[in-house]
């Protein structure tokens, strides 16, 4: 039952495990809920939550979608390419261990999109899509090649899209090789001759990317993250880069820099999920036209809202939210 001692932080985990090398422990996992997980989905929900039609391509089940994404296939146009992932999420209040099994992430690839969507489908759906979003490339090995394939396949036969908007959220990158995510930051680059790319990442991404490129790695401060973010911008020559550690989040345009506060809590009722949230509202402020620093407001005030009650907002929900933080 729910009469035992939480281990608190992960460091205290962390030592838990240390002390048992050469020997072993037992240590309890108890599940507070089943819930849908992953970036996709949980973007997209979002982004449903917010008004906007979605289609989703994605790892929702085989040969049927999930049970736990059914709300989800319910809601938008969902095609499953691949059984579903799992992902145990043991949150800390000082962080979150994520414990994933992604084999089925493996058989993702552009022919397997081709295969299950068709040819003329694929082109159809990008072609009237506003915001095309692809995240979680650390967990699907043959992301950069599908990038690629869609620059030099699918792209070039869509009609000119000037305004359409590329979101790419690379989900943690630490596992890769620097080489690996060079290599897809090159690829997400060339997007740019198609429409406007934003590179959506939290600190530690942000600070892995600029690691990568010789670029000095942002702290928590208002200065370093518009510095960085302009420099990563600069570097790959996006439209946009978004950087959004937990207490505020900034991004770099060809205006300029734009910061803004978050309405952070220290006792969140969850977690897992909040970039994706923040990705949905920053993205849904772009697809509105609002000025940069608009997108970061809604993007930390859906993330807020998120954390504090484990609901996806909708825009009026947002109105009062932002409202009564500010």
């Amino acid at each position: 039952g729910e009469d035992f001692t939480p281990i608190a932080t992960l460091s205290e985990l962390g030592q838990r495990i240390l002390a048992a090398a050469g020997k072993s422990t037992n240590i309890e996992l108890y599940p507070r809920t089943d819930k849908l997980g992953g970036n996709g989905p949980i973007m997209a929900n979002a982004l449903l939550a917010a008004g906007l039609q979605v289609t989703y391509v994605g790892a929702l089940g085989s040969p049927s979608v999930h049970p736990v994404f059914a709300g989800l296939a319910a809601k938008a146009r969902a095609i499953s390419l691949c059984e579903a992932a799992h992902t145990i999420a043991v949150e800390c209040d000082d962080g979150k261990l994520m414990l994933g099994q992604m084999r089925s992430l493996d058989g993702i690839t552009y022919d397997r999109i081709r295969a299950v969507m068709g040819e003329s489908a694929l082109q159809a759906e990008a072609a009237a899509a506003g915001l095309v979003a692809f995240v979680n490339w650390t967990m699907i090995p043959n992301m950069t090649a599908i990038f690629d394939a869609l620059v030099e396949r699918l792209l070039p036969k869509l009609p000119p899209a000037p305004d359409r908007i590329f979101f790419f959220d690379l989900a943690d990158p630490e596992k890769r090789s620097v080489d690996d995510l060079r290599g897809a930051l090159a690829a997400i680059s060339r997007f740019q001759a198609f429409g406007r790319v934003t590179l959506g990442l939290n600190l530690k991404e942000a600070q892995q990317v600029a690691s990568a490129f010789g670029i000095s790695p942002p702290a928590e401060d208002e200065a370093t993250l518009r510095a960085a973010a302009g420099a990563i911008r600069a570097q790959l020559a996006l439209a946009t880069v978004v950087i959004h550690p937990r207490e505020s989040a900034a991004c770099a345009t060809a205006a300029g820099t734009a910061w803004v506060p978050g309405p952070y809590t220290a006792k969140p009722l969850l977690t897992t999920g909040a970039g994706d949230h923040f990705n949905a509202g920053f993205t849904t402020g772009q697809l509105l036209g609002l000025e940069p620093e608009a997108c970061l407001t809604l993007g930390v005030c859906t993330s807020g809202h998120y954390v504090r009650t484990g609901e996806s907002p909708s825009l009026a929900v947002l109105e009062s939210f932002l409202a009564k933080w500010r």
